[in-house]
This record gives structure tokens, sequence and C-alpha cells, in this order.
């Protein structure tokens, strides 16, 4: 059952996207060559703490950070540690929060100094891609409009779709229905309703859309092992249009 948000419902998880940009805005600041992925984590953490809420994924299914770090050819679930970032890498930072029983969920994807062109393109795509996905996000469209929306123009670009992993709706937990593939054909799947929250989240690869999950059982990487970059918004369909809660 896909769950419909109230005012009160909203308005919390309005707040709750506020503190998430403001948090990642932040944690983009420190991210630079020379930094550790545990760095990264660490930062997160202490960020999180100041603003008086809770990291989303420590302890989730037994995850260990307080944020996913993917470095280059990591598509999602990046465990931090030791990795230190150098010039030509792009990092995809994946954060979420609860605040006050309600749940935000954020991505982006950045370069650090200059990285070839294509590599630069694909994070342009991917972006592009959400915000194209976002647009579907309207009262009485199909779920999978936003799906062939990501992926049309994913794929017009050159770049490929991640199928193994969608986004997902969003509230008082983490991950609720309905999932939200990033790929399919359009006028499928359920009529969209005010007062929906959905997690988009593109994860778009620079070659082929097949993954593989690494010996440590979370961080998934491309099976070519070429870059792949990843974007995502919290955003609540209303009478008015798609509002992004976590900009």
């Amino acid at each position: 059952m896909i769950s419909l948000k109230s005012e009160k419902d909203l308005q919390m998880m309005r707040e709750a996207g506020k503190i998430l940009a403001k948090i990642m805005q932040e944690l983009q600041k420190g991210i630079t060559a020379g930094i550790s992925t545990g760095e990264i984590n660490r930062m997160a953490g202490d960020l999180i703490r100041r603003e008086g809420v809770k990291s989303a994924f420590k302890g989730y299914r037994g995850f260990p950070g307080e944020i996913c770090v993917s470095v280059n050819e990591e598509v999602v679930h990046g465990i931090p540690g030791e990795r230190r970032l150098v010039e030509g890498d792009i990092i995809s930072l994946d954060l979420g929060i609860e605040y006050k029983g309600y749940f935000s969920d954020t991505a982006i994807t950045l370069p650090i100094g200059e990285v070839n062109p294509r590599t630069k393109k694909l994070i342009e795509v991917t972006k592009r891609s959400l915000l194209k996905g976002i647009r579907q996000a309207r009262i009485n469209n199909h779920l999978s409009d936003i799906s062939y929306a990501i992926q049309n123009y994913t794929e017009s670009q050159g770049f490929s779709v991640v199928r193994q992993f969608v986004g997902h709706g969003i509230g008082i937990n983490l991950h609720e229905e309905p999932e939200i593939p990033n790929f399919g054909p359009p006028n499928q799947g359920p009529r969209l309703l005010s007062g929906m929250v959905l997690a988009i989240e593109p994860m778009i690869n620079t070659g082929g859309w097949e993954c593989e999950t690494m010996d440590d059982g979370w961080t998934v990487v491309t099976k070519d092992r070429l870059p792949s970059a990843h974007f995502e918004h919290t955003v609540a369909i209303t009478p008015y249009g798609p509002e992004i809660l976590t900009s």
C-alpha cells in the first residue's frame, strides 16, 4: 500500500528535507583531494549530530557508516574507510536522516578537481535525468512516467541506467512503497496522487548497466569498472506540481 501523507506529515518532511539539504551543502565544502572516505564519514556524523538528527543509514541492516561514499566505479552503498580521493576522481555522497520520526534522503556526485570530459558529461547527464524524472512526478501521471523520462534522456546521451537498484517511497520509514525503477515504458504502474512522497534516484553508468556487489556485502560496482554517478532528491507530489524537499 502506497501511503499518502497528511499536511502535517508533509510539513515535518519539509523540515527534515531542509535540514538534510543544509547538512549536504556543508559537507560538500570539505570534499577535496587527499581526504579519506572515512574522514568524510566523520564530518557527516558531526554535522548530523550538530543538527540534532539521526543518520538513517548507520546500523540500517548492519551498514557501518553514517553516509554511503562511493568513488568512481562504485555505484552505491560504498562503505567509508581509508581510501583517499585523488585529482580526477568522482565521488557520490548518499545521505539520509531521521527527524522526529520522519525520513529524508538525498545524493549528489561531485568531481574532484578536473575530470575527463566523458566523466564530466556523466555527472551532468545524471543530474539532468533526475530533474527530468522529477518533472513527471505530477498528479495523474503514472509511476513509470518518471522511469521512462530518466531512461529515455540518459540513453539518448550515450549512458546506461542501473537496473538492480531503484528509488522508493519515503516517510515514516526510510524505504516505503512504491519502488521507482529508473527504466521502463511510460504509462505503467499506479497513478500518482497528491500526498505521495518519493525518493527519486537515478544511478547512471558510463558503460554497461550491469553491476556486482563486492565481498564486503555492500559496495556495488559497475561490472566493467567504468565510472558511475548518482543523484537523488526527496520529492512530494502536490496539487501545485512536484515539490523538492531536499533542495
